[in-house]
């Protein structure tokens, strides 16, 4: 008989492929769960089939993003509130595609970590489901990698894949002129974007995430993690009611950033500032940041997480589809002759 070592195996090196296995199949009833008209298969396989004719398409475009969540998962990762930062992977990405005029057909997720735990990962997962329910798309597939040595302790990190598809033609921005209305569409809090900027001021206010937030009633970090809003669906009722241009949607950059992605060269925006109220955690991190205006309107959303560009005589119409859907939605300024983005009033 052979004195021969026991070799060494994959789970020695710190990955542990039972518990990948077990994660898919924890999974799977999430991913069932946003099935939607198009998808051919379920997960497991080696690739993801979308069917776009049986998805009601004729002569589709196709629109695809990607993104990830930022440092804010950092504040999740510290506090193990991980719940809901699936929901902001899914917006980051869906939001960016309705600015296009696509429908959110489907969606993968791609998460790191060094160790995975199930039950985390579980967790995370079920949040991006819930944002695929949100935003009508089908979770059909993605990847767990398991990468000790690369990611330490709980770290670990999101990157998610949308796809969506249009008719051909019916591709945002439109012709715009001046005299074009803007309406901003609230946001739910700093969304997903500035986050190393919000974690040095909250390093600078000395406060702990388990500390009451200053601005609510809730804990900080709870607060803090409150998830993007996703606006895919309420975007494309909108756009179905006829009389919108374009959309923006108000991430990195700010209001100052991304107005003018949505614009045509000689078109700028001018904006009031008086037409609605800094929200709370805003307010809160300017005045423990001292951080100017001009530096909150090129770094955080302020309060308008889209910010939608109709014509005149449709505002109103745009304003009541946004609020059918739920939304809150208001005039906010409109469209000059120029180029970038003008305020007036105070924020």
């Amino acid at each position: 008989m052979s004195n021969q070592k026991s070799g060494l195996t994959y789970a020695d090196a710190g990955v542990d492929i039972d518990a990948g296995n077990a994660l898919v199949d924890r999974i799977k009833p999430v991913a069932a769960a946003t099935k939607r008209s198009g998808v051919m298969d379920g997960l497991g396989g080696f690739g993801a089939m979308f069917d776009l004719k049986a998805a009601g398409y004729s002569d589709p475009v196709l629109v695809s993003a990607t993104d990830g969540v930022g440092t804010k998962l950092k504040i999740a990762i510290e506090t193990g509130n991980v719940s809901t930062v699936g929901i902001d992977l899914v917006a980051m990405c869906v939001n960016d595609l309705v600015c296009q005029g696509a429908e959110p057909l489907f969606f993968l997720d791609y998460f790191a970590t060094g160790k995975l735990d199930v039950d985390t990962a579980s967790r995370i997962i079920s949040g991006i489901g819930e944002g695929c329910s949100q935003a009508g798309a089908a979770l059909i597939g993605g990847e767990t990698a398991e990468m000790p040595g690369l990611y330490s302790g709980a770290d670990f990190d999101l990157a998610g894949f949308a796809v969506g598809a249009m008719e051909r033609g019916g591709q945002l921005p439109l012709e715009m002129s001046e005299g074009d209305v803007l309406i901003g569409v609230a946001s739910t809090g700093v969304h997903s974007n500035g986050y190393s900027l919000v974690r040095k001021v909250v390093e600078v206010s000395g406060l702990d995430w388990n500390d009451l937030s200053p601005f609510g009633s809730r804990k900080l970090a709870e607060a803090l993690l409150e998830p993007t809003r996703i606006y895919a669906l309420p975007a494309l009722a909108a756009l179905r009611a006829g009389g919108l241009r374009g959309l923006a949607h108000i991430t990195g950059g700010g209001i100052t950033e991304n107005l003018p992605r949505a614009l045509p060269d000689g078109l700028g925006a001018e904006v009031d500032l008086d037409t609605w109220t800094l929200p709370p955690v805003f307010q809160w991190l300017r005045e423990t940041g001292a951080i100017a205006d001009t530096e909150m309107l090129k770094t955080f959303n302020c309060g308008m997480g889209l910010i939608a560009v109709v014509s005149a005589d449709r505002a109103d119409a745009i304003i009541d589809s946004f609020e059918k859907s739920g939304e809150t939605a208001i005039r906010i300024g409109s469209l000059v002759a120029g180029e970038g983005v003008s305020y007036k009033g105070v924020l």
